[in-house]
């Protein structure tokens, strides 16, 4: 990416600096030219586009102040979110402090080690000038800690040198927010897809980090890729992008942005140069490719094809819509499609990871009782505010989204002869709603796709009538019959549970004084026996459970399906007794795998023509 060319000074503009890296401290300043006459009004966003929940950043903010030509300006709060400042003559400033102790993909970090900031968390929004210019110093801090800091961001550089401290441009505050920035000792890995440049920057210890093999997958995923959205021309949606890493002991999220994403991981997922060279990457690696994968097929579905809602987003409530199967559930089937169709993973590995899934969406009842229609619109209050009790009541719209996005594309398949899939639906949504949304000059310009239009486009592309698996399984609650989708392809879907194994139907969490009931799942031997989530199993027929590790196994090992057994559990500080009816496990164990010497599922991982 070339470096940004201004002529005049941009109307708003910010500085920061990691003023105490100890006491997770940013210092902010944003100035405007010329504030509004009435006086101007600031706002932080209440949430970070990608992540649907309200989580009221502007509590972060430990101290605020506003001047003018040196002098104070009265400031006064509005709301939780948002000041207006005293009409003044000339220029304003407001200086504030955020407190950063979120590590996290959607807010701001600081410490010794780092320093990590999404632009919702830091940069007020001045009211009414959204859409002029803006620009940000990122300053070095002066603690000896963070001499050696550079910064990784996908902002264009206006005063910066690229990695380093300085000045960076942005055409409005919806392309400020949209770059997350990295500071740290990070490493650094480039490689180039389709002739754009890409960098990896990994913040964390990973000794022996294995960054060759990190730049030659990821390479090959984002080439499968772009060439998905673009077969002809190979050509990327953005000038350069960064994958932003933050490896941890335990830890896994992403969070999608137009030319970036940033990333949470644990260092054992990472590759190393210590293990033996294996032609297929091992299970952490391989969830570690499937999240980048994930996020960057987000650079086209969601982040340019956009719901009609997101256009633009409104970042102090909530915007609701019922499409998040398509950019999220959708997403999260090509994710680990990507990753066998650029050659990371094998087939074998594919149907595996798929099974998986499957038996995930089968094992809560709460699929039985919300769509992933209304699991998207619910998503702020549902969601991402899960309880013990969400198995029970919920359905992912990414775990069963991306099975029905399977499903229309062996439908699209099976129905056309092959000679359409959904490939081609999402080629003609990125055509129509995406390439253009930011560049201009389209139909997408600036605006989203709607639910009425979606399911007109699905029809029309696919030269498939289609609205009867959208009654069915987007607004209705029936599963998806992968085993009959999956047959003309030489497929076999199988349910292999064991029923021998006795259990609690229940999750089982660490707990000093016991075996903690996480979640109690609907009819299983738990809840019929009356425990509930929160409860401290101690004894089975009057044998301790050990706390860490459960040795709850160890005990039921020795019973049989149908047995019952006494159960003593703390609820709350009460103990309590129960008489509890064994039942076999319920967890699905799906397989899926061509049968022997069929060739037809070949081009199931293939793409399409385009």
């Amino acid at each position: 990416m070339k470096k940004a060319k201004q002529k005049n000074p941009a109307a708003v503009q910010y500085t920061i600096v990691p003023k105490d890296l100890a006491g997770h401290l940013f210092n902010v300043t944003v100035s405007v030219a010329a504030p509004a006459s009435e006086g101007q009004v600031f706002a932080l966003p209440a949430w970070i586009p990608g992540s649907y929940m309200i989580r009221e950043f502007a509590r972060n903010i430990v101290r605020i102040r506003a001047e003018s030509g040196g002098q104070a300006v009265a400031l006064t709060k509005l709301d939780k979110h948002a000041w207006q400042a005293a009409p003044v003559d000339g220029p304003l400033s407001l200086h504030y402090e955020v407190y950063a102790w979120d590590l996290s993909v959607r807010a701001a970090h600081l410490d010794q080690t780092h320093g990590f900031f999404n632009g919702t968390s830091v940069f007020l929004r001045v009211l009414g000038q959204e859409n002029t210019p803006h620009q940000v110093d990122i300053q070095r801090p002066g603690d000896p800690a963070a001499s050696d800091w550079r910064v990784a961001t996908s902002l264009p550089e206006l005063g910066a040198k690229r990695y380093g401290f300085g000045t960076y441009i942005a055409a409005d505050y919806d392309e400020l927010i949209d770059h997350p920035v990295e500071m740290a000792d990070f490493a650094l890995g480039t490689f180039k897809a389709h002739g754009v440049q890409h960098d990896i920057a990994i913040t964390g210890r990973v000794p022996n980090l294995d960054m060759a093999r990190l730049q030659q997958d990821l390479k090959a995923i984002c080439e499968a890729q772009i060439a998905f959205f673009e077969p002809k021309t190979k050509k990327a949606p953005m000038e350069r992008y960064v994958f932003l890493t933050m490896a941890v002991g335990d830890g896994y999220g992403g969070l999608e942005h137009r030319a970036s994403t940033a990333l949470i991981c644990a260092r054992a997922d990472l590759p190393t140069t210590a293990a033996p060279k294996t032609a297929e990457p091992n299970e952490g690696y391989t969830k570690f490719l499937g999240l980048c994968s994930h996020e960057y097929f987000h650079t086209w579905n969601v982040k340019r094809i956009k719901p009609a809602v997101f256009a633009p987003y409104d970042l102090q409530v909530e915007n609701y819509t019922p499409l998040l199967w398509l950019f999220e559930g959708f997403t999260s089937y090509y994710d680990d499609l990507m990753l066998v169709r650029s050659g990371i993973i094998s087939e074998a590995t594919y149907f595996k990871l798929l099974g998986k899934t499957v038996g995930s969406v089968l094992r809560g009842s709460g699929r039985t009782k919300q769509s992933v229609a209304e699991s998207s619109f619910d998503a702020w209050s549902k969601y991402y505010r899960q309880d013990e009790n969400a198995p029970n009541a919920i359905i992912s719209y990414y775990t069963k989204g991306s099975l029905v996005g399977l499903a229309f594309d062996l439908t699209i398949r099976a129905k056309t002869g092959g000679a359409r899939s959904l490939d081609d639906v999402m080629r003609a949504l990125w055509e129509r709603y995406g390439r253009d949304f930011y560049e201009g000059g389209g139909l997408g310009e600036g605006r989203g796709v709607t639910e009425k239009e979606v399911e007109a486009l699905f029809d029309e592309v696919s030269g498939v009538r289609l609205k009867s698996m959208f009654e069915r399984y987007i607004r209705g609650t029936e599963d998806v019959p992968l085993a009959k989708l999956y047959a003309p392809f030489g497929v076999k879907v199988s349910d292999e549970r064991k029923n021998s194994k006795p259990s609690l139907d229940a999750g089982i969490g660490r707990d000093a004084g016991g075996a903690k009931l996480t979640q109690v799942h609907e009819g299983g031997a738990a809840h019929q026996g009356g425990l509930s989530a929160g409860d401290i199993v101690i004894a089975v027929d009057g044998l301790r459970v050990n706390g860490n590790p459960c040795n709850l196994d160890g005990l039921f090992a020795r019973y049989r399906v149908g047995d019952t057994v006494i159960v003593h559990a703390f609820r709350r500080d009460e103990l309590m007794r129960f008489e509890v009816t064994l039942q076999g496990d319920r967890v699905p164990g799906v397989t899926i795998a061509p049968l022997p010497g069929t060739r037809k599922t070949q081009g199931l991982v293939r793409p399409s023509a385009g």
